[in-house]
């Protein structure tokens, strides 16, 4: 099958929710523009998209207590 007669994926752009080509046509895949590939770089770097932790109290010990 040749490139050009299969169908075209589209994708929702994680960015903006928007329509994304999911082909190698699209530089900017999954995202549908630079602006949207680049505001979520930004994020990242920025750190807000972090998993969240449950960290113990400062006057608990934690880890291996061998190391401690």
């Amino acid at each position: 099958m040749n490139e050009d007669s299969r169908p075209v994926k589209r994708v929702a752009c994680p960015g903006c929710g928007g329509e994304s080509i999911y082909a190698p046509s699209n530089p900017f895949r999954p995202f549908c523009s630079e602006r949207c590939k680049n505001l979520d770089l930004g994020a990242w770097a920025s750190e807000e998209f972090r998993m969240p932790a449950d960290t113990p109290p400062d006057d608990e010990n934690y880890g291996d207590p061998k190391l401690q």
